[in-house]
């Protein structure tokens, strides 16, 4: 008997540091799920774009409609342990991720969803659940449609109940600025040809991605729509999603790491994270002694990246060093100003790694002692680099934002108030984390195995795949093959 895998969906994935496919964590999320699902032997395939070149060879051609005409779409296969991934490429289209150009990232969202079912189609792979990884490949949905449409002679309309049993959505970003939106005018130049391949009208698509009383069609709001099966990816993302989005409930499933592929400490950990440390700051002229603060994400200003350099007088009498390091997304100017500030205030004690990638998140997570994790609390969804910093015995010093809400961090880090960040973040610091680190090493040393025992435990993707077999994927295999 042959068992129809789950087919995982996502605009980038981080596997290999050798193929452009990611820009940040909703990649390396996506990274883990798949080497997770490699460990479990889950039949599992994935369906990303690949951007700029490649040395893979080209699996097949596939055509996929935009507009008025099919374009020629190449695919390649890549392997993840046992997980084979196939991205899909265009030479004018997919050069570049997250490009600013609206018009070619609409196009790219075509090309992920309907090219990316088509190839499967070609590959002879017909998957029993589709999961989205975030809302760009949404239109997947609608060539789902078109088959029930054309085999059974449903409407659009009971085509849709049908397919919105077998499609799972994991909502990632409630920011604005994090989700895919449109005019409905380009939209419908763009599905104009599709939708009379279907053979409904444009607008009958359109509407479905339409924000209320708007002519904004969000790639979020289609995926809702098109989507049986809902999950958020900590409990406090859900709570915050349902204050936004009222008519759709979302199943809190909240996101892990991949442990073999972050742990860079193993058993002996204050000896290994100390070796991890001493790697990290070798080219900066410090003192391994020294206590070592780190911050590394997206600088975004929801994230407050330099919320702990507001006061430098106060800082430099206390005896740290912090190490910074994220990109600005390339559209976002106040990411870029916040950025181009914190150059400015680099000095002996104050540093900043460029180019920041997995490579030089792993070194960062396993050589800080301490995770500084600013974000405005109900901005940020999960946060998985605080997982991956306390799985190497790095403390986090944390707002109660995404999965810190679910955790008590008695004995493994601190909480920082959202409301008084500034002021609360120095505080603690000068009067709690300074005198514990200087002054009491084994409990210290505590810290550091409990903050590892709580991700090894409660935040891995051993948990996170358990979860979505159990609320999604097991219900719909079961009588099914």
């Amino acid at each position: 008997m042959t068992i129809r895998p789950i087919a995982y969906f996502c605009a980038e994935f981080a596997f290999d540091t050798n193929i452009s496919a990611y820009a940040g964590g909703l990649g390396v999320l996506a990274g883990d799920y798949l080497k997770e699902a490699s460990d479990q032997n889950l039949p599992v395939v994935a369906v990303g774009l690949m951007y700029g070149n490649t040395d893979l060879p080209v699996l097949l051609e596939i055509d996929v409609p935009i507009q008025d005409q099919n374009i020629k779409v190449q695919v390649y296969k890549h392997m993840v342990g046992s997980v084979p991934v196939y991205l899909l490429g265009h030479n004018n289209i997919t050069q570049r991720l997250y490009t600013s150009d609206k018009e070619t990232r609409l196009k790219q969202e075509i090309i992920l969803g309907i090219g990316g079912l088509r190839a499967l189609v070609a590959l002879d792979i017909h998957p029993l659940v589709y999961h989205l990884n975030e809302g760009h490949s949404a239109f997947l949905a609608l060539e789902l449609i078109k088959h029930e449409m054309a085999v059974h002679k449903f409407s659009f309309a009971d085509a849709l109940l049908i397919i919105k049993k077998r499609i799972v959505f994991t909502n990632h970003t409630l920011v604005a600025a994090g989700q895919e939106i449109y005019s409905n005018d380009l939209v419908s130049m763009m599905l104009a040809g599709y939708a009379r391949e279907i053979g409904v009208s444009v607008n009958e698509i359109v509407k479905m991605g339409l924000i209320q009383e708007s002519s904004v069609f969000s790639m979020t709001m289609l995926s809702l729509r098109m989507s049986g099966n809902i999950n958020a990816v900590s409990i406090l993302h859900a709570k915050k999603a349902a204050e936004i989005w009222t008519d759709h409930t979302m199943i809190p499933i909240t996101n892990g790491i991949h442990i073999k592929s972050w742990d860079q400490v193993g058993k002996d950990l204050v000896k290994n994270h100390f070796q991890q440390k001493q790697k990290l700051i070798k080219d900066f002229g410090w003192d391994p002694e020294t206590l070592v603060i780190g911050w590394a994400r997206r600088f975004v200003e929801y994230k407050r990246p330099l919320a702990i350099l507001e006061n430098l007088e106060q800082l430099k009498k206390l005896p740290v060093k912090i190490i910074f390091s994220g990109e600005p997304h390339e559209n976002d100017i106040r990411g870029k100003e916040l950025l181009n500030e914190l150059l400015t205030m680099l000095n002996a004690n104050i540093t900043y790694i460029p180019h920041y990638n997995t490579e030089v998140a792993k070194r960062m997570v396993s050589g800080c002692d301490i995770w500084l994790n600013t974000p405005i609390v109900g901005f940020e969804a999960c946060g998985t680099s605080g997982m991956k910093a306390a799985l190497n015995g790095t403390l986090p010093f944390t707002t109660r934002d995404g999965w810190v809400d679910e955790v008590e961090l008695y004995k493994i880090g601190w909480i920082l108030e959202n409301d008084n960040l500034n002021s609360n973040l120095l505080d603690i610091l000068e009067h709690e984390i300074v005198p514990m680190y200087y002054k009491n090493p084994t409990l210290w040393q505590e810290h550091m195995q409990n903050a590892r025992d709580l991700i090894i435990n409660q935040f891995s993707t051993t948990r996170m795949l358990g979860e979505y077999e159990e609320r999604f994927y097991k219900p719909l295999r079961v009588g099914r093959s």
